[in-house]
């Protein structure tokens, strides 16, 4: 059984809710999910790796500097040395996460990744040097000159570790995710060979497979001069059996002239095995909203329905998340306070409704709201779309109308399980009959606010009306974070 998220059966049945063994929420990502954190902490890793580096290398560069120079020069205080350093260093981190440093399939054999540390070095050192003449600090140009000398090489020994590093925690299976190529011809071998030459992918290619009965049996190497690494082919079509027999977590297609019937059913036999797919598309690439398209070592390979993860924006995301909410809570608290002894004047029952909802990966969480219905209304059944709907108590209907029912998933916010824009956490009994398009919405964190609660389509069920959270999926960026937030702003100053 392969269930992507794990569900207490017996508080389930306590409750009501109408579930099924497998509800197969985001089973093409469940077994993504610890690779993908894998490379998350790698990535994580490589930042502060790269901030440590930069910034000792500066402090050292100015060491030798004053070591050499006349006893002339200008010392600064050490504060002010490490304040520099460390500025420079988040500067040049930002500027490499930009240029795509912190990527996965950012190797060309490493040329890449060092072309990166070049060319972002020489821009830092510009904007260094146009700092030294705008600033009160004056900054020695030789010593601007060792710098640009010292960084790129450090960085360059510091990557170099990090690659063997990767390479040894792939080696002992860590962050691995094994991969059956489907074609053994010149495209195959290709893909084959991106993956070997790139660790950071942690993608293992293990086998091929051909539906040609003459390729059976046979091995592919690597493309190039040397034919260390292997793997054999085997005997197609791709299906179920075969997909965990290899135990394999990505099928890539590697035949971009191949049948669409056939390769809907490799899809199919895909997904239904809990593997995901990615696909070396034709010549004529196609528009879809579920398709992410990424160039690794000059081989495009196109994937269904995973949003890209961009690590500056999601800390810079999170920090915001704990900031605003922190302050919310605080700033509110006098508001909480009446709206609580108006919701227990109103109607008996608790203050606070608690639900079980199914947020990022198909991870379940409880979501807090201030309770708007009576106590003995259904808790999982679809939510009232009419202001008279009788369910809904006197003060209910004015906290709904001004969403301040929402309030209390700011400690969502806090312990992690929302953010304060995103597509919003549905019910497990609605989630369990999502469409393999409808389950898109579960790859990133549920939020309180988002495009679709801005939108004239709230009448309707959020599944129906995915194209919102598909678009703010595909774009979003901290300005769209903010613009919704304050459009969300206004929205409840208006009552609607």
């Amino acid at each position: 059984m392969h269930s992507s998220v794990e569900i207490d059966k017996t508080l389930a049945q306590a409750q009501r809710i109408p579930l099924a063994d497998d509800l197969h929420l985001v089973g093409v990502t469940a077994k993504y999910g610890a690779a993908a954190h894998f490379r998350r902490i790698v990535a994580f890793s490589e930042v502060i790796a790269d901030l440590f580096t930069v910034s000792l290398t500066v402090t050292l560069a100015y060491a030798i500097y004053v070591s050499v120079s006349p006893a002339t020069t200008s010392r600064y205080p050490v504060k002010t040395v490490l304040g520099i350093a460390s500025a420079f260093a988040i500067v040049m981190s930002l500027m490499l996460d930009r240029a795509g440093a912190y990527r996965r399939g950012n190797s060309l054999l490493r040329v890449r990744e060092t072309e990166q540390v070049l060319r972002v070095s020489v821009e830092a050192f510009l904007i260094a040097l146009g700092a030294s003449f705008l600033s009160n600090l004056i900054f020695p140009r030789w010593l601007l000159v060792l710098c640009l000398l010292l960084v790129p090489l450090a960085l360059f020994i510091e990557k170099t570790l990090m690659y063997l590093f990767i390479r040894m925690l792939h080696s002992r299976g860590y962050g691995v995710e094994k991969v059956l190529i489907y074609g053994s011809g010149h495209t195959g071998r290709r893909v084959f060979s991106v993956l070997k030459r790139s660790p950071k992918l942690g993608l293992n290619p293990v086998a091929f497979v051909d539906d040609d009965l003459t390729k059976a049996g046979n091995v592919v190497s690597e493309l190039g001069y040397e034919h260390r690494r292997y793997a054999p082919v085997v005997q197609g079509p791709v299906d179920r059996d075969l997909i965990a027999r290899y135990e394999a977590d990505l099928v890539i297609v590697a035949i971009p002239s191949l049948d669409p019937a056939k390769f809907v059913q490799t899809v199919d036999e895909a997904f239904g095995a809990n593997a995901r797919v990615s696909f070396v598309p034709s010549h004529l690439l196609p528009f879809d909203p579920w398709i992410d398209y990424q160039d690794v070592d000059g081989v495009l390979l196109a994937s269904f329905g995973r949003a890209t993860r961009r690590l500056g924006y999601e800390v810079l995301k999170r920090a915001s998340d704990l900031v605003v909410s922190l302050a919310l809570l605080a700033i509110g608290s006098p508001l909480y306070l009446l709206l609580a002894s108006l919701i227990k004047l109103d109607s008996k029952g608790p203050i606070m409704f608690r639900q079980e909802r199914v947020g990022q990966n198909g991870k379940m969480f409880r979501m807090y709201k201030l309770r708007t219905m009576q106590t003995d209304a259904e808790p999982y059944s679809y939510s009232p779309i009419s202001q008279t709907d009788h369910r809904i108590t006197r003060i209910g209907r004015v906290l709904r109308r001004t969403s301040l029912d929402e309030l209390p998933q700011l400690l969502n916010v806090l312990e992690g399980s929302m953010s304060l824009v995103g597509p919003r956490p549905e019910m497990p009994f609605i989630v369990k009959q999502y469409t393999e398009s409808q389950r898109q919405r579960l790859q990133v964190k549920p939020g309180i606010t988002g495009l679709w609660q801005l939108s004239g389509d709230r009448a309707f069920l959020i599944h129906e009306n995915i194209e919102y959270d598909l678009y703010y999926i595909r774009h979003r960026n901290f300005f769209m974070d903010l613009a919704i937030l304050l459009h969300t702003s206004v929205f409840a100053m208006r009552g609607v």
